[in-house]
């Protein structure tokens, strides 16, 4: 079976002397508690808060490094018009928190974001 990969960036990075974590990955971490069936479709990798993001230059390009990212594995039949799904280097992605979320509801029948 293939998996979708979810790309999101570690916690706790430093930046100018200051420790953040990224709202978005959070939130994507916590989706996927909430839907503990989603880890059955979607891997998770973890890449450094630091630009450039090799992993996500060598698949996406460097203009497509952003977190959270879901490179979906097949671009699935019948979706949305309104669902913003991307493409780079052949492979679709759909790049923000609530617009993977609205990709997820679609595709694996979870909650849609509020």
């Amino acid at each position: 079976m293939n998996h979708d990969t979810l790309y999101l960036i570690k916690p706790h990075f430093v930046e100018q002397g200051k420790t953040y974590y990224c709202p978005d990955c959070a939130e994507m971490t916590g989706l996927r508690e909430y839907y503990p069936a989603l880890k059955q479709h979607i891997d998770v990798r973890w890449v450094d808060f630091a630009r450039p993001r090799p992993e996500l230059v060598a698949l996406l390009g460097e203009d497509n490094q952003s977190c959270p990212v879901l490179v979906l594995s097949a671009m699935p039949p019948g979706l949305p018009a309104r669902l913003k799904v991307k493409s780079a280097n052949g492979h679709a992605f759909v790049t923000g928190a609530r617009e993977i979320g609205e990709y997820l509801a679609h595709v694996r029948g979870i909650g849609l974001p509020h």
